[in-house]
């Protein structure tokens, strides 16, 4: 497993670039889905039970963004998957030139399905276009429903929500149909998929929805 330090954003044209690194992930026939959240949210959680249910039809790789620390990588590494982790010395997002170094690193040789595990908050990286082919937010159900009226562009710009610990709503003041009203009323074409990765609700939607883009993608 790599570890790269990034020191600063590798360049100042990032939408020109992020479209660039689109094409040719599209013609390489290599989905990359940005995965956004808070903190907590159960990103890697999800990304592993993921990778354990897709990992013999699809080739994963994942791409971690930290600030420190290498912890969630080698959670992934230890599944088989493809894993580098990249640190973003105090940024708290990733732009397109910053993850092509990562991917360049990581090499995508006969890979079908890469994520880039974004730095957690739900600010920074709504703004700021990695070059991924799809865009995804996971929200956690311990978060709260109010969060699209707190942060609407990060679910504005997703292609895709997931909401996860679907297993804890007992324990939590979140309406589920609030939530899904709130999201759509910014997004209408948003799709959304709650979760529990923990018990395997829900993940045969969201896994179903990740081999139907996987496979649009390498439609030229």
């Amino acid at each position: 497993m790599k570890v790269i330090e990034l020191h600063k954003s590798v360049t100042a044209s990032n939408d020109a670039d992020a479209e660039e690194l689109r094409r040719e992930m599209k013609e390489r026939g290599t989905l990359l889905i940005n995965l956004m959240s808070s903190p907590g949210s159960g990103k890697t959680t999800l990304l592993s039970r993921t990778i354990r249910d897709l990992g013999a039809e699809l080739n994963i790789a994942v791409l971690e963004a930290d600030i420190e620390s290498a912890v969630d990588a080698e959670r992934i590494a230890a599944l088989g998957a493809l894993s580098v982790q990249v640190h973003t010395d105090g940024m708290c997002h990733m732009d397109a030139g910053m993850t092509r170094t990562g991917l360049e690193a990581m090499g995508l040789e006969q890979i079908d399905l890469a994520f880039l595990e974004n730095i957690g908050n739900l600010i920074c990286p709504a703004e700021y276009d990695t070059g991924a082919g799809r865009n995804v937010m996971i929200l956690s159900v311990p978060e709260g429903d109010d969060k699209p009226l707190k942060y609407p562009l990060m679910f504005q710009t997703s292609d895709a929500l997931v909401i996860t610990k679907t297993d804890t709503l007992g324990y939590f003041d979140f309406d589920l149909e609030t939530c899904k009203n709130r999201v759509r009323k910014l997004n209408p074409a948003i799709e959304i998929f709650p979760v529990s990765a923990k018990t395997g609700e829900g993940m045969k939607e969201w896994e179903e929805w990740l081999k139907k883009e996987t496979s649009a993608w390498k439609q030229k």
